[in-house]
């Protein structure tokens, strides 16, 4: 593969998966450029995920796929692919897994396909690599650039979303007429995710704001888009409305923006943990249906993941609509003074997020 690595290739990242997924591909992003220095290098993503990257010094061009809409079935995947042979990629990535990813490469032309093994479309891809389950996530996306040389044992990488600075100048507008930050931490506290049971109870999310508020001198900002307008209303009513109800009031770039103003983010499995993550933002991430075996934990050492030891889990690749068992153990077992504790241990590790941010991103995260 060495005679690529010589012209000005032209690169395509195929990942059109959930928010989280492209926030866990921006070290691959990255890799891609250092190790093809002249090249231009385009993502397709959904339309939703778009904003994640805009600023992102890595990407020069972003192509949307709207799978649920222009793009759906056949003839959105043709047109797509027709879309594709025109801009003459020479290398194509596909951390996707899906059929429907290795066949609009193939479709497309794209002379040097790379993908997984165990994609849906394996037979598709000109080079293929093995995916290993033991690492996470990101890490296995680096092993795509094994064709071409790269070691991804050495190339570890970090999680990157950048900021767009007139939507940080619109949070921080928002934020001062709530008078938020002024004095203290800021906590934030995600409650949803797009799987249900992914989620922690409302109870337990009430419950540890109580104690946040008995403890620390805060402000609690409760994220959400607006399909968690209800359960953050509902966490406010048992909490005694002790929080500032962000839930459907902001786009994903202010969303970035508002994230990285937190001191500690508090949230379940979901996309908001890894922005936060890319943001150098502590975490602390309760885990309920899904477990770190997955891959997906957070990547930094900057995070502490709070679950139960639960044979039955994980009930499934992403957490499922309902509890397989009907007890729902995994969400309810979890009690507020562990979370508690884990936001103490984060604290202590990092006295400094009252006034700074942190800069280093390490893999590796602890366990309660």
């Amino acid at each position: 593969m060495g005679e690529l690595m010589g012209g000005r290739e032209k690169i395509l990242v195929v990942q059109t998966s959930f928010l989280g997924d492209v926030v866990l591909t921006t070290p691959l992003l990255s890799a891609i450029r250092r190790r093809f220095p002249s090249a231009h290098l385009a993502v397709l993503c959904t339309p939703q995920a778009k904003p994640l990257l805009e600023v992102d010094p890595d990407v020069h061009e972003i192509l949307t796929d709207d799978k649920k809409g222009d793009g759906k079935g056949w003839r959105g995947v043709w047109r797509k692919a027709k879309e594709l042979r025109a801009q003459g990629f020479t290398i194509a990535f596909s951390p996707h897994k899906s059929f429907r990813s290795g066949l609009l490469l193939f479709l497309a032309g794209i002379p040097n396909r790379v993908g997984f093994r165990r994609s849906a479309a394996w037979f598709l891809y000109r080079h293929r690599v093995g995916r290993d389950s033991s690492r996470h996530d990101a890490e296995r996306m680096l092993s795509l650039l094994k064709p071409f040389g790269a070691d991804p044992e050495a190339d570890v990488g970090e999680l990157r979303v950048v900021a767009d600075t007139h939507a940080g100048g619109r949070v921080e507008e928002l934020f001062r007429s709530l008078g938020v930050g002024r004095s203290g931490i800021t906590f934030g506290i995600n409650p949803g995710s797009v799987w249900a049971t992914k989620r922690w109870t409302a109870e337990g999310y009430a419950a540890l704001m109580v104690r946040l508020k008995q403890k620390y001198r805060c402000d609690i900002l409760l994220f959400g888009g607006p399909q968690d307008v209800a359960v953050v209303e509902r966490i406010q009513r048992l909490s005694g409305n002790l929080g500032v109800s962000l839930a459907g009031r902001f786009d994903l770039r202010e969303l970035v923006c508002a994230i990285g103003r937190c001191d500690l983010f508090i949230t379940n499995d979901s996309g908001p943990m890894h922005i936060a993550v890319a943001r150098g933002i502590p975490v602390v991430a309760v885990f309920c249906a899904t477990t770190r075996s997955l891959g997906f934990y957070p990547y930094t050492s900057h995070a502490i993941v709070v679950e139960k030891d639960l044979p039955c889990r994980p009930c499934s690749s992403h957490g499922g609509r309902r509890c397989p068992l009907g007890t729902e153990d995994c969400m309810r077992l979890i009690g507020a003074e562990d979370v508690l504790r884990a936001v103490e241990k984060v604290l202590e590790r990092h006295p400094e997020r009252t006034a700074t941010q942190c800069d280093a991103k390490l893999p590796g995260v602890m366990t309660l």
